[in-house]
């Protein structure tokens, strides 16, 4: 004899066991339905496939960073939530669509004498040589098709003009110079081996202790980076600790700033990591990924500063900064390519097709050290707040009701 489904009104029989017993009933008789319809389903997929198909594409689970949402403002200052990139591509579709506008458009006869006229100004050579260069950086942030193309890598070359001019020492055509690193920490800190740690993944950096010690002088950090200018230094990091546990990172772009005021979480030496391996000395490669507002690519332009351009090869190493939800989660790992296993699958093409040329061959990944997760809470113009004058010395500062809305990031 099969259960019962009893009605919802018998659930709340007074009786704790009549209760109890017709609760049984009530589940029994539920995942029996359930379980007849799942199986029903699955007989009329297997004859219609399609039908699968279309519950799996109306089941796709949406995360946060799929519901997440921007300004609807043309606009690309400092504090816009914007994605740059489809910025960009609108207005340089508006700017076709107006040029072609004004090609369908009827010459005007009367202006034929200034056409005729030989008395081009030098103002016009320097937009037109401002034009053709705006075009070229246009056209070089527009990307040619990967085999494999991410979807999550930072473009550097979509710069608005607004962040160029601001801070004409981060943005600049000249070459940067090798990066030149002063790591320090704050007043009788005791953060020594994670500072030795940092200079590490620093390449080119050296540290150097603060004391506050009663007969030695208390130097702030607008001398030391007065210190470091007049020894070519490109950056100075700052470790900031509380409770003996490293909680903040400062980051002085010098000769002018700007600074960066990091907040830190999650610290994970490297050899606590399992499986970990031991760095080497080699430039390593950077990955930077998901800084996608004007906010996001002045962070993602400061750390760049902080690597040389040219990495080394040879040494397979490799630092992820990877950016989800305003966290920029820091990774180092060392990679190797081997042969596939016949357990694995083969590296597909967007087509589903197997990659040509690398059909047998892996990438395996061995995590170096450290690990941590970074989040950004100020920027200032100059040398640090103290340093920083006028009405925008803060750039920009995390305020707490900027995560009112959860689906919108300033990254």
């Amino acid at each position: 004899m099969g259960f019962r489904k009893a009605p919802t009104q018998a659930l709340k029989a007074a009786n704790k066991l009549k209760r109890q017993e017709l609760f049984v009933q009530h589940k029994k008789s539920k995942d029996k339905d359930r379980r007849e319809h799942r199986f029903q389903r699955k007989k009329e997929e297997d004859r219609n496939p399609e039908l699968k198909a279309a519950r799996l594409a109306k089941n796709v689970t949406k995360t946060l960073d799929q519901k997440r949402v921007w300004d609807d403002v043309d606009d690309d200052s400092l504090g816009a939530v914007v994605d740059v990139e489809k910025l960009k591509r609108r207005r340089m579709e508006e700017a076709l669509a107006e040029e072609e506008a004004a090609l369908n458009a009827p010459l005007d006869e009367d202006n034929d004498e200034d056409n005729d006229s030989m008395l081009a100004t030098d103002d016009e050579d320097d937009e037109a040589q401002e034009a053709a260069l705006a075009k070229a950086r246009a056209k070089r942030a527009i990307r040619d098709s990967s085999a494999v193309p991410s979807t999550t890598s930072t473009n550097l070359d979509l710069t608005p003009s607004s962040l160029a001019l601001k801070f004409p020492t981060l943005f600049t055509d000249i070459p940067p110079p090798t990066p030149k690193i002063l790591l320090t920490t704050s007043l009788n800190s005791t953060l020594h081996e994670e500072a030795h740690l940092l200079t590490t993944l620093f390449p080119n950096s050296n540290y150097i202790p603060r004391s506050s010690h009663r007969y030695g002088h208390k130097y702030s950090l607008r001398e030391i980076c007065k210190f470091c200018i007049g020894r070519d230094y490109t950056a100075v990091v700052l470790l900031k600790e509380d409770l003996k546990k490293p909680t903040g990172l400062s980051i002085v772009h010098l000769p002018a700033g700007p600074t960066f005021h990091f907040s830190i979480s999650n610290w994970v030496e490297g050899k606590k990591l399992p499986g970990h391996g031991n760095p080497t000395n080699h430039y390593p490669e950077l990955l930077l990924n998901n800084f996608k507002t004007p906010l996001g690519l002045l962070t993602a332009k400061i750390f760049q500063t902080l690597f040389p351009p040219a990495p080394e090869f040879q040494g397979r190493q490799v630092i992820t900064l990877h950016n989800q939800r305003d966290y920029i989660f820091v990774r180092r790992h060392r990679y190797v390519f081997r042969d596939k296993r016949a357990t694995e699958k083969s590296v597909l093409a967007p087509d589903g097709e197997k990659l040509k040329g690398v059909e047998d061959i892996r990438a395996g990944l061995q995590e170096l050290g450290p690990r941590f997760t970074l989040k950004l809470r100020r920027v200032d113009k100059g040398i640090g707040r103290a340093g920083s004058e006028g009405d925008d010395a803060t750039q920009w500062e995390w305020k707490s009701k900027m995560e009112k809305d959860r689906k919108r990031f300033n990254l």
